[in-house]
């Protein structure tokens, strides 16, 4: 399987493995903290947005590898992990989670997720909370809310249009145009408030995956099973039931999923503090990563030590 990582990037993402979950090749990185007082605190899991990757934490490890180890997972099918044609769920993504913290951790960690990595670390700490000492969530995405969202004369129109991509030939023509470095520069564009920061590498970042083996194949797997009634449980079924630390970030411009969910999401559970950031995107880890971390960290000293 090509590899997506490129040399200069290794200083910033952590010594990387490869590791073998039900016959198929997972990415993760690693960074551990030699100080003596990181023993007692958790380690820190960090899981990517949809379509990115263990590099587009690259503004973030070196940063929180100072309080405590990091590791990073590429989620099946993105990234530097296999291209597997499957069923894609949520579950299967928390599975993956699980089985590594299992295999490779052992220990309760702190989950921070971006995006679709944020409702995976959601789940992962509802389904398997022995696991989860601690919960971060950057623009967390509620695909049950956006079918509620939906008035109902729509609804139908919305699923024929879906319907018609993953069921006819056009999903490989989509495909072929969305993994163009110059259409995801533009995606990005939309994702990020502040445009400066969509540069060469980040979409060298999000597109080079796109170009592996089976990568086609990933996508219409994946673009199949998202549009699923049951890919994915909702968040007002699953939050209000965690009984831990949570910190949930929004960008105030988030255009990707609307941030008027987080005062509704922050009144679901007494225990999760709400940041807005103004003026950031879908991805403030790395559009804005010194005001990120800085969170963050103080987020983790407050809870952790």
């Amino acid at each position: 399987m090509q590899t997506v990582t490129v040399s200069h990037w290794q200083s910033r993402i952590g010594r990387q493995r490869d590791w073998i979950w039900r016959g198929w090749i997972i990415r993760y990185s690693f960074t551990l903290n030699s100080a003596e007082n990181s023993i007692s605190k958790p380690p820190i899991v960090l899981l990517h947005g949809f379509g990115a990757s263990i590099e587009h934490w690259r503004h973030n490890i070196s940063f929180l590898s100072q309080y405590s180890a990091v590791y990073a997972l590429d989620l099946l099918g993105f990234g530097g992990s296999q291209k597997a044609a499957t069923l894609y769920t949520l579950n299967l993504w928390v599975e993956q989670v699980y089985d590594f913290w299992r295999t490779v951790i052992g220990c309760p960690v702190v989950l921070v997720g971006n995006s679709i990595g944020s409702l995976v670390s959601l789940t992962a700490a509802a389904t398997h909370p022995e696991m989860v000492q601690g919960l971060v969530m950057l623009s967390l995405p509620d695909v049950n809310a956006r079918q509620e969202m939906l008035p109902k004369f729509v609804e139908p129109i919305v699923r024929r249009i879906e319907n018609l991509f993953a069921v006819s030939g056009l999903l490989p023509l989509l495909f072929y145009f969305v993994r163009q470095p110059a259409i995801i520069r533009r995606w990005a564009g939309i994702a990020y408030e502040n445009k400066t920061v969509v540069d060469d590498e980040l979409v060298n970042i999000l597109s080079a995956p796109a170009q592996e083996k089976d990568a086609e194949k990933a996508f219409n797997a994946i673009f199949r099973s998202v549009i699923r009634p049951d890919f994915a449980r909702a968040v007002k079924d699953l939050l209000p039931h965690l009984d831990l630390p949570i910190l949930l970030i929004w960008g105030q411009k988030d255009r990707m999923v609307p941030a008027f969910l987080a005062p509704q999401f922050a009144r679901l559970n007494p225990q999760l503090q709400f940041i807005e950031l103004k003026n950031v995107g879908h991805c403030p880890h790395d559009e804005c990563p010194e005001i990120f971390n800085s969170h963050l960290l103080g987020w983790l000293t407050t809870h952790f030590g």
